[in-house]
């Protein structure tokens, strides 16, 4: 019996029921090598939508189940795209089966024909043009990107054409055009092979990705809040103790001070000393204290000894947190 395996976020879902052998694919957001950006470990995280991610999920996928590949995007990076739709025309299985849930734009028109059977839902619509890239440099290296592109572009329009009802100058002319498709228009073509219009449709295939995007936000702001509020109580507890550090220092000091007033009184009262030797102990006296204040004016003053103890709470509180994350 087969596992559930489940994608945390909706930008990409690879599902598996229990007891089945249809396994579900999501491309619901940009196809992108790179993920994210994570201000926490200063990398970028795993694309969900790459090629490299596929791999992975197709490995787990056997030759008898069937491949459902749901498509909801704007399309995205071009070498991602074609990398992902050779991976799906090389994968044994029993059937790969698309759906166009919403867009599928740019390079996501692409790997849809990588599938044996095409459907578009209904309100869904198909746009081809053609690819674009940014590019800096003197003339020469734009006449070369030019040249580039013309060769990228003869060679993507081939896999349209293997199943597309229009001859190349159509297709060229329609990419100039950047032609928007409805449903039936995409079927007439031979971009897609039907239009499901079926009122008994699942209507959880749709919203799935959703309400997992939705939980997981929810679970990202609790953390986020939660590690705020730990960073606020070790804040307090760093500080409270610092300044019962500073009491303690002030009472030492305080008891020093009474000390050093009573062996005054006591050398005023001695008739033996000398008066001599009562300005030197007095000015003894003055120059501890003066010590004793600089000393506690140094531990105020110094950010290595009281930020310490700070420092090093702040730091295992943002390991807990990225263990969490």
């Amino acid at each position: 019996m087969k596992k559930q395996q489940t994608q945390a976020q909706a930008h990409y879902c690879f599902k598996q029921e229990a007891g089945s052998n249809i396994v579900k694919l999501y491309i619901y957001d940009d196809v992108s090598e790179y993920g994210e950006f994570d201000w926490w470990t200063w990398e970028y995280k795993e694309s969900e939508t790459s090629a490299k991610y596929f791999k992975k999920a197709l490995e787990n996928v056997s030759e008898s189940d069937t491949i459902e590949l749901h498509i909801n995007s704007y399309g995205g990076s071009v070498k991602e795209g074609v990398a992902i739709y050779n991976l799906l025309k090389q994968k044994k299985c029993k059937e790969i089966v698309a759906y166009v849930d919403g867009f599928a734009y740019s390079i996501a028109s692409v790997i849809l024909q990588a599938a044996d059977r095409r459907i578009m839902g209904l309100g869904t619509s198909l746009l081809i043009h053609n690819m674009w890239l940014s590019i800096a440099g003197n003339a020469d290296d734009l006449r070369k990107a030019a040249d580039d592109l013309d060769v990228l572009m003869e060679s993507n329009r081939q896999i349209y054409l293997e199943r597309a009802n229009v001859t190349e100058e159509e297709l060229i002319d329609m990419m100039n055009k950047e032609t928007y498709l409805t449903p039936e228009k995409a079927v007439e073509m031979g971009f897609a092979d039907e239009v499901d219009s079926s009122k008994d449709a699942d209507p959880e295939d749709a919203m799935q990705a959703m309400q997992q995007q939705l939980q997981q936000m929810r679970r990202t702001m609790a953390e986020q809040k939660e590690f705020r509020t730990e960073l606020r109580e070790l804040y307090r507890t760093a500080m409270k103790k610092d300044d019962e550090d500073d009491t303690d220092d002030e009472d030492d000091t305080d008891d020093e001070d009474d000390t050093d007033d009573e062996d005054n009184n006591s050398d005023e009262d001695n008739n033996g000393d000398t008066d001599d030797t009562d300005d030197t102990d007095d000015n003894s006296d003055e120059d501890d204290t003066d010590d004793d204040k600089k000393k506690k004016q140094k531990k105020k003053t110094n950010p290595k000894e009281n930020g310490r103890s700070l420092a090093a709470l702040l730091a295992k509180a943002a390991a807990k947190n990225l263990e969490k994350r």
